[in-house]
């Protein structure tokens, strides 16, 4: 496993940081700029769209408290990057509080300048 980051994969890494305090403040508009209008996340209960979720958050129904990931690999492939982190992911579903500790997978693809967030699997972490 790569133990020494490339500008570019610190650069990634900081995306990925940036858009888990977006995800924890629950702001909407900045979560989106990291992702891709094509971007879907994929979990244990299906495949959700981009509006989907930001409609979730939108409405109150998902609230998130925490994003507490470390990115453990980071791969990077001419205009895409793959990273995978460990981490918590806290909030609440529909007035219900939730606490996942999980792995995700994000696939992130250069547009132009900037990189986006296409799809993000979730699966859920041993202790």
């Amino acid at each position: 496993m790569n133990t020494t980051f490339s500008e570019t994969e610190h650069e990634l890494m900081q995306l990925g940081r940036d858009w888990d305090k977006a995800i924890e403040a629950n702001d909407v508009n900045e979560m989106g700029l990291y992702m891709d209008d094509s971007w879907v996340i994929v979990g244990s209960d299906g495949i959700s769209s981009k509006e989907k979720f930001l409609d979730l958050v939108r409405s109150g129904d998902l609230q998130h408290n925490k994003m507490d990931f470390e990115d453990l690999r980071v791969e990077i492939y001419d205009n895409t990057a793959i990273i995978t982190s460990k981490g918590t992911s806290a909030g609440t579903y529909k007035g219900m509080p939730f606490s996942s500790y999980e792995w995700t997978t994000s696939v992130f693809v250069r547009r132009e300048n900037s990189w986006l967030c296409v799809l993000t699997m979730v699966t859920a972490a041993g202790s």
